[in-house]
């Protein structure tokens, strides 16, 4: 029953071929490309809609240096959220739940943030790591637990993002086994049970969309320290 459980988070693999690339493939091949036309479609005008009330309030607490990280906030959350979205599809993989695709799009960032703030304010970056007015005795353990929250920040992204899908994608497929195993025996049951099925899907599809925000907006504070 374990394995069997957590096997739809596997990585799926065709003639050795993993299919890992297609899955990220999948949501840029979804999106509409803007048109040069004056009068667009519905679809274009409410992702275009969408796309810039996002960046003006993701945006919205930076400085004008920071404003230049809008095309990839703005890319990386309707990815994400593409992402999330469809592996709630039935017989989808879902690429987020794995951590190691999570850090590999967390660590890049959250370390670019880090390089920005040490090239433009160097004195303002090291002093997150000593607090003006800290006791002597207290400087080298205040400078090794700030050293390892700044570290353990890709980390705390990565892993939220994916502790989260997986649960949900878990509890869901325990409820579905649940109702349909109950529906012989009892029917009533399972029918009640179909429904929390449902409305845990309405909840799911509501927490894909927002751990793609969270992550977004994480990555965005940390830019708003160092710029």
């Amino acid at each position: 029953m374990a394995t069997s459980l957590f096997d739809q988070f596997i990585s799926p693999v065709l003639l050795g071929i993993p299919l890992i690339v297609l899955a990220f493939m999948l949501p840029w091949l979804l999106f509409p490309a803007p048109a040069h036309r004056w009068i667009t479609n519905r679809l274009l005008t409410l992702q275009t809609s969408f796309v810039g009330n996002f960046t003006a309030q993701l945006l919205k607490p930076l400085n004008v240096g920071g404003h230049k990280w809008a095309l990839i906030l703005a890319a990386l959350m309707l990815f994400l959220m593409s992402l999330n979205m469809l592996g709630l599809l039935p017989y989808t993989f879902t690429p987020t739940t794995q951590l190691s695709v999570n850090l590999g799009l967390a660590v890049p960032l959250w370390l670019a943030t880090v390089l920005i703030g040490m090239r433009n304010q160097p004195t303002k970056s090291l002093a997150h790591f000593l607090p003006e007015g800290t006791p002597i005795p207290l400087i080298p353990v205040l400078i090794i637990i700030e050293t390892i929250s700044l570290f353990i920040r890709p980390l705390a992204l990565g892993v939220r993002l994916a502790a989260n899908l997986t649960a949900g994608h878990l509890l869901m497929h325990l409820i579905s086994t649940a109702a349909y195993s109950l529906l012989c025996v009892m029917p009533t049951v399972a029918i009640l049970t179909t429904i929390v099925l449902f409305l845990l899907t309405i909840l799911e599809v509501a927490v894909a969309m927002i751990q793609a925000y969270v992550f977004v907006l994480l990555l965005s504070l940390y830019l708003q320290e160092n710029v």
